[in-house]
């Protein structure tokens, strides 16, 4: 092996591995435990999310997180979390994985689910009294869950 001839790195281990094992699919499987709801997460929006997005999702130095529903089949699609995103734990994914911009993946997991659900409450998907958990998350029908084809490649298999 080149790290033996080199003493270079070491062997990885399925713990190093697991550390890494961190993507979430549409249907909610690798969410992990925890629980957020949205008044934790209109607060953890506002301390950590909001100067980059806006204090409502409405934009800011980053992407617009609210509104455009209706707009995709226009001229000028607005692509947000409430008129694009067809899988809400995929927002757990991506705010897990990559948010806050300037300390990716320091939030826990009870955190990424109160910004999840405060961001799904925003664009009108889930109610102000919700708290979201693995289970919950998987069970929210986003607005445009529907809205995509099927890959057409034959290389990829159809679900």
């Amino acid at each position: 092996m080149a790290a033996e001839r080199t003493h270079l790195g070491r062997p990885v281990t399925p713990d190093d591995i697991a550390a890494w094992n961190i993507d979430v699919s549409g249907d909610g499987a690798g969410l992990p435990a925890g629980r957020g709801g949205v008044t934790q997460g209109r607060a953890l929006f506002a301390e950590v999310c909001a100067a980059c997005h806006g204090d409502k999702g409405q934009g800011g130095a980053a992407d617009v997180l609210v509104g455009g529903r209706g707009t995709l089949a226009s001229a000028k699609p607005i692509k947000t979390i409430g008129s694009f995103w067809p899988y809400a734990p995929t927002v757990f994914d991506y705010v897990n994985r990559a948010m806050p911009f300037n300390a990716p993946q320091s939030l826990t997991p009870d955190q990424v689910y109160a910004v999840t659900a405060y961001l799904l409450f925003l664009n009108g998907i889930v109610s102000e009294d919700t708290t979201l958990d693995a289970t919950s998350l998987a069970k929210v029908e986003m607005p445009n869950r529907n809205g995509f084809t099927a890959d057409p490649r034959p290389d990829v298999p159809a679900k």
